[in-house]
């Protein structure tokens, strides 16, 4: 029996809020459904803080422009993006879709256009929160290159990096050019100090690198302008592939199955899925032996493929494509126990030869079977029935392909081929083709 100390106590935090008349009024009132009541409201209450704690942690978009913009006006810096973002305000940043403190990335506006922002930043753990602790250690990016580089060693440097970041390519001088141009804010045929220190920056971002190899791919969002470290991309429509995304601190409340079927419920119809998987698969053709050798998806997660108003597909996400040269660097001579000691990012993995505890550069499962388990959950579900059978036949042969060398060129051809067939002769001749 309860105590009934506790029961007066319980009766105040429960009926405290309402009017003794109201009370009276509403005799039919149970303890128990006030008390669902409060613990809606507790949950309630929890999860706007969390979101309040997660945003104020993850988006400091406020600090990126800020350094942005001092390094601007002290001539640190330049771009194609600096006016409009530190003098003109039309570059402005909107809603903060970060996902990680050190590297910002938020939607925004420029001239009225709608597009994505991107900055990385210091780790706020290693600086003591101030603004002159951030603007320092900013400043360590643009250290390079130095005062009297001539345009022939900032060239060489240029070619150094892209080769040890892309491997031994005939093409890299090609793409030194394009770097040279993209530098050239103002066109003049030279590359100033502050144009060089910008690009040269930009370039120690992996996915900045990455669009730049990748501009002339269809399924590459285009890039519009950079400032510094920080640049703008088109905006894609559709930044993820599902709609809903449970938060991390939510996971455990909300069912997998139940997000999962909400998933499939906001999805696009089958033909328009259809019509953003090939577009999926014609990237993994794209990054495979390309003009700039080859690379790898290390992290075949939905929310990095999009696609836009017309269902094209779209990496919205590039950081987790790596060069095959970069991965294999990181692979070469790596002391290993298993073969998970043989990751690079996400899901890289080579094995491990236990004999001399050193990884294979062999990563295990390519691109294209990564593509497919994805594929597995978003194109299966809603599929025609008469297609339906050979659609699960093909990609259970997918998902089984190994990334060994003796396989990689023809198989994998073969099988990306029929899948692609096998979708476009669904779709052709109808208002999704």
């Amino acid at each position: 029996i309860m105590p009934r100390a506790l029961r007066r106590l319980l009766h105040l935090v429960l009926f405290c809020p309402l009017s003794k008349g109201l009370q009276s009024r509403l005799p039919a009132i149970k303890v128990k459904y006030l008390l669902l009541v409060w613990l809606g409201i507790l949950i309630a209450s929890w999860v706007i803080y969390m979101q309040y704690a997660s945003y104020s942690e993850l988006c400091r978009g406020h600090v990126c422009h800020m350094v942005i913009c001092d390094h601007y006006r002290r001539g640190i810096i330049s771009g194609s993006s600096c006016k409009a973002l530190c003098e003109q305000r039309t570059l402005t940043l909107q809603h903060c879709m970060s996902t990680s403190s050190t590297y910002q990335v938020y939607s925004g506006l420029w001239k009225e256009r709608p597009v994505v922002i991107k900055c990385g930043i210091e780790d706020p753990v290693k600086i003591d929160g101030s603004p002159d602790s951030v603007l320092r250690q900013e400043m360590s990016l643009f250290d390079k290159p130095t005062r009297g580089t001539s345009m022939d060693e900032f060239k060489e440097m240029l070619h150094s990096f892209l080769k040890t970041n892309l491997g031994e390519q005939p093409s890299l001088s090609t793409l030194v050019d394009r770097v040279i141009t993209l530098a050239d804010v103002n066109q003049d045929g030279k590359v100033s100090l502050a144009e060089a220190k910008s690009i040269w920056a930009l370039l120690q971002m992996n996915e900045y690198l990455l669009m730049v190899a990748l501009q002339e791919k269809e399924h590459t969002p285009k890039l519009l302008g950079f400032c510094g470290d920080l640049y703008v991309t088109e905006r894609v429509a559709h930044s993820s592939l599902y709609r809903l995304e449970v938060p991390h601190y939510l996971q455990a409340l909300v069912p997998e199955a139940l997000s999962t079927n909400l998933n499939h419920w906001l999805a696009p119809a089958w033909p328009r899925r259809a019509r953003i998987t090939i577009g999926l698969l014609e990237f993994v053709e794209e990054v495979f032996h390309g003009s700039y050798g080859s690379f790898l998806i290390c992290d075949a997660s939905p929310r990095h493929v999009g696609y836009n108003a017309k269902y094209d597909c779209k990496m919205a996400n590039l950081r987790s494509v790596a060069s095959e040269a970069v991965v294999r660097g990181f692979l070469r001579g790596r002391r290993c126990e298993t073969n998970a000691d043989c990751t690079y990012g996400r899901d890289c993995t080579a094995t491990c030869d236990r004999l001399v505890k050193q990884c294979n550069t062999e990563v295990l499962q390519p691109n294209l079977a990564k593509v497919c388990v994805l594929l597995q959950d978003f194109l299966l579900f809603g599929a025609p029935s008469d297609l339906r059978g050979d659609l699960e036949k093909q990609l259970r042969t997918c998902v089984t392909l190994s990334g060994l060398a003796s396989q990689m060129e023809v198989h994998h051809s073969l099988v990306l081929n029929n899948l692609k067939t096998l979708l476009w002769k669904k779709i052709s001749n109808t208002q999704y083709s």
